[in-house]
């Protein structure tokens, strides 16, 4: 009796790893195809939280596999068209000489516009930290660093493993929400 309540309590274990090493593998896949790709390219609406106001607009990028992101803000209609490039160190934004500015979050780590390619570096090298199911998501929470300063992501990915949603955390507040629709890896 022993061995048979042995051998039901170790499947009933496996099959919960096996569950989870799904997960796992899932998500260790989403980022293999972007290290293995020349490009990516989503749409991303961004909710930057200031905690007194709130911040939102439109914007298509373009990623790489070294992380370079380049985008054009498409909404809000004011200053649709302005262009950036981020990466790692550096970034530019531009529209006819006129300067875009936003004020900064995460004790200065993060611009509303560095949301996307926050995004794209920690799907392509962030820490894993915790991988579940909701429904029909995989619910991904990743570490940028294991500095003190640390930014936590909480990615969403669809069934055909592609992020759909995305939040910045900082100091365990969410400072921006994003949402991303047609989401491509060329």
């Amino acid at each position: 009796m022993k061995k048979l309540a042995s051998l039901v309590l170790a499947l009933i274990v496996l099959s919960g790893c096996t569950g989870k090493r799904d997960e796992l593998d899932r998500a260790m896949a989403l980022r293999a195809e972007l290290l293995g790709c020349e490009s990516c390219g989503f749409d991303v609406t961004v909710t930057a939280d200031y905690g007194d106001s709130v911040l939102t607009f439109g914007m298509n990028c373009q990623g790489d596999n070294r992380g370079k992101l380049t985008f054009q803000v498409t909404q809000p209609e004011s200053i649709a068209g302005i262009t950036g490039v981020i990466s790692a160190g550096e970034g530019a934004l531009t529209f006819d000489g006129m300067l875009l500015e936003f004020p900064l979050l995460a004790d200065g780590q993060v611009t509303p516009v560095s949301a996307p390619w926050i995004l794209l570096k920690t799907l392509l090298g962030g820490y894993l930290t915790a991988c579940t199911r909701e429904e029909d998501l995989l619910h991904l929470t990743v570490n940028d660093s294991y500095a003190d300063d640390a930014l936590e992501m909480e990615i969403w990915l669809d069934a055909e493993n592609r992020p759909v949603q995305g939040e910045i955390l900082f100091d365990g507040r969410r400072i921006v929400t994003m949402t991303v629709e047609n989401f491509q890896i060329q």
